[in-house]
């Protein structure tokens, strides 16, 4: 019976991986929880790795990845989230699938030859671009950080450059479970190395385990794409009129790409000045803000664009209204409490997330007021994935690249005189970021609204207004508890009570928080609800079966 209830298990999660998520709410559960998971496990590997080595180390490490990323970003991210969805999505909708599929092979293979070309040079100088993007590291550091640089270059930009080809395929068949899950076995990849490698090979444990994650990332995605009935031919075909299509679109979408790149490498060198720990501390910082906007702003936005795509292509202008306004109710309702949370309890979650012995309470205060500096602007980051993606819908990729390059010049200013001139710490860099970030937000609104009138409207704030007030009283019936647990209840110096302080303020906010809301009568109070019932469905779906086999109905069915 184990046997038959086994097979119906493995049936049942093979029809849940091919079943499709046809409307925004269920593709983004889906993208939440895998993102929520892959950002844990990002956060297990960094407590990992704070334990395994000192922040100074760690500044190498997290400086290796700046020339891959480039290239990752440029190449992918390009080419993926301004052009090939909505192309690929609108051959679909033409029932142009073998048009659809050449595409996709011809930018893969195309994309390949342009990594390999870009990146043999940058192997080549990896030592002399070190010096440049980390002026504050000595020789020694130097030289790790180029041979580094070079083994990811070799072994994860084009695993993941293929990846991310597949994930928007897939995506674009409103499959979202496995390509939401391609992120979490890279997240594996790297604890693994960490696990296994550090105590031997040092800081090149990690460094495997990247490139072991890098192959999973990809490994995890073909079996449906196969069953999608997708083969790969070596077809490269530049003049492809779709090829052509998407290049034209990814133009603008590239340069807006390209001057982020540069923001982040500023951003990397004023770190590295002020000593390697601080690099560690400025992206340990950025990966406990980016929880959030990862797995609420990127998530729906990403749910969002093929919905919006054929809205746009279909000129239909109301559902494409009330699909963004949707998409931004959504993202406020989660972002906004959480960027309280982020505030008011940046020291205990940074203790508890990456409280090893060998990150001290200098870098945690460092990396707590980071954070704090960061979560000004969550709303505003996690906003600027839907608004960009309505532009991308409608075919202009240009207008969120002119956005883009305007407030990266601001942050870069703001950064540098920050550090450079005010001699501010590393803090500094994340409120840079987040004024930029909130210009951002607010000037992309206004001109989505100048393309397609009836964006901005009192459907669209008179909800978001609500949201904020209940964050802004949340926080500030947040920190008296805090400060009264902190002081007379519990002994913070040991993690259990750390945990329980942490635990129960954060839960009095989150239970006032939803409480607040629904006096306000916020509509997505309802719609937590709802995801509870599905959860509870979900359950069902696993335990059902074990039922049937003690019931002898199973056994009869499948013998």
């Amino acid at each position: 019976m184990s046997l038959i209830y086994n097979r119906e298990v493995m049936k049942r999660l093979w029809a849940l991986a091919f079943k499709k998520q046809t409307t925004i709410g269920s593709a983004a559960m889906v993208l939440a929880f895998m993102v929520l998971l892959s950002r844990v496990l990002g956060l297990i590997r960094d407590r990992l790795l704070s334990t395994y080595f000192a922040p100074e180390e760690l500044g190498v490490y997290f400086a290796a990845f700046r020339i891959p990323n480039v290239i990752f970003e440029l190449l992918v991210m390009g080419a993926l989230t301004a052009a090939f969805i909505p192309v690929y999505t609108k051959y679909l909708s033409e029932n142009r699938q073998r048009d659809a599929e050449r595409l996709a092979t011809v930018l893969i293979n195309l994309s390949v030859v342009i990594l390999a070309i870009v990146a043999i040079p940058l192997y080549v100088a990896a030592p002399w671009i070190s010096r440049l993007l980390a002026p504050g590291f000595n020789e020694i550091q130097i030289a790790e950080m180029s041979s580094y640089t070079r083994f990811i270059l070799l072994f994860q930009v084009a695993p993941l450059l293929i990846g991310n080809v597949l994930t928007g395929i897939l995506q674009s068949h409103s499959l979202f479970l496995i390509p939401a899950a391609a992120p979490v076995l890279y997240n594996i990849g790297i604890i693994i190395g960490t696990v296994a490698l550090s105590s031997v090979w040092g800081l090149w444990g990690p460094i495997v385990g990247v490139g072991i994650g890098a192959m999973l990332f990809a490994a995890i995605q073909i079996p449906l794409i196969l069953r999608l009935g997708y083969r790969h031919t070596l077809e490269v075909n530049p003049k492809l009129p779709g090829v052509r299509e998407v290049g034209r679109l990814m133009g603008p979408r590239t340069l807006g790409l390209a001057i982020a790149q540069i923001d982040i490498t500023v951003d990397l060198i004023l770190a590295s000045l002020l000593g390697s720990r601080m690099v560690t501390i400025f992206n340990f910082a950025q990966h406990l803000q980016q929880l959030p906007v990862g797995l609420f702003g990127t998530t729906i936005a990403q749910a969002a664009l093929p919905s919006l795509s054929q809205f746009s292509a279909k000129d239909k202008t109301e559902e494409f209204i009330a699909t963004i306004h949707m998409a931004i109710h959504q993202i406020l309702f989660w972002v906004l409490p959480s960027s309280v949370l982020f505030m008011v309890l940046r020291i205990p979650i940074v203790r508890l997330v990456f409280g090893a012995s060998r990150f001290d309470w200098a870098a945690t205060v460092d990396t707590g007021m980071t954070l704090s500096a960061f979560s000004i602007s969550l709303f505003a980051q996690a906003l600027i994935h839907i608004l960009a993606r309505g532009f991308y819908a409608m075919y202009d990729s240009k207008t969120p690249v002119a956005v883009g390059i305007v407030t990266v010049l601001i942050n870069s200013v703001l950064s540098t005189l920050f550090i450079l001139v005010f001699h501010m710490p590393v803090w500094s860099l994340g409120l840079s970021t987040s004024v930029a970030s909130i210009i951002n937000a607010f000037a992309l609104l206004y001109l989505l609204d100048r393309k397609m009138r009836g964006i901005i409207s009192r459907s669209l704030l008179v909800p978001a207004a609500k949201m904020g007030v209940a964050a802004f009283v949340t926080g500030a019936a947040l920190y008296i508890p805090l400060k009264l647990l902190d002081q007379l209840v519990f002994d913070t110096t040991r993690t259990f009570g750390l945990m329980l302080l942490t635990g129960i303020s954060a839960g009095l906010g989150v239970i006032t928080y939803f409480f607040l809301s629904w006096v306000l009568g916020v509509s997505q109070v309802y719609a937590v609800l709802k995801v509870t019932k599905k959860i509870q469905a979900l359950r069902g779906f696993f335990l059902e079966p074990a039922q049937e086999v003690v019931n002898g109905g199973a056994s009869d069915k499948l013998s």
